[in-house]
């Protein structure tokens, strides 16, 4: 049995191969077109085939760009190195300058505590 993101995977991989080899066929062999009704130059499909592959992937380079610039734009600075080794050092000074309390006794124990007293 197959799982649920096995069998999209398999269609996914089906739909690439498929439009992959329209790709192909329509660049080289575009009067294929005519077989299904549709009826154009051949050098009009071969300038599309080619033309909207690149407009789609610069597009999306340029939004990739877009989204960098935003991130940069909008995520405020980091904190000079020298303050955070500072506060690390500090850190390290108060917990060696504070003395460390004692655990307080649970109530179980101060009347355990009580009873052999008694």
């Amino acid at each position: 049995m197959v799982s649920k993101d096995q069998g999209i995977g398999g269609a996914i991989l089906v739909v690439c191969v498929v439009v992959a080899l329209l790709y192909v066929v329509t660049l080289f062999y575009p009067s294929w077109l005519s077989l299904i009704g549709l009826t154009f130059s051949a050098s009009t499909v071969q300038f599309w085939v080619i033309a909207v592959p690149v407009l789609v992937a610069f597009v999306a380079i340029l939004f990739i760009g877009a989204w960098i610039g935003w991130t940069m734009a909008t995520t405020p600075p980091p904190k000079p190195i020298e303050e955070i080794t500072t506060e690390i050092e500090d850190k390290k000074e108060e917990s060696v300058t504070e003395p460390v309390a004692a655990p307080e006794a649970s109530a179980t124990e101060e009347k355990l505590v009580a009873k052999k007293k008694k």
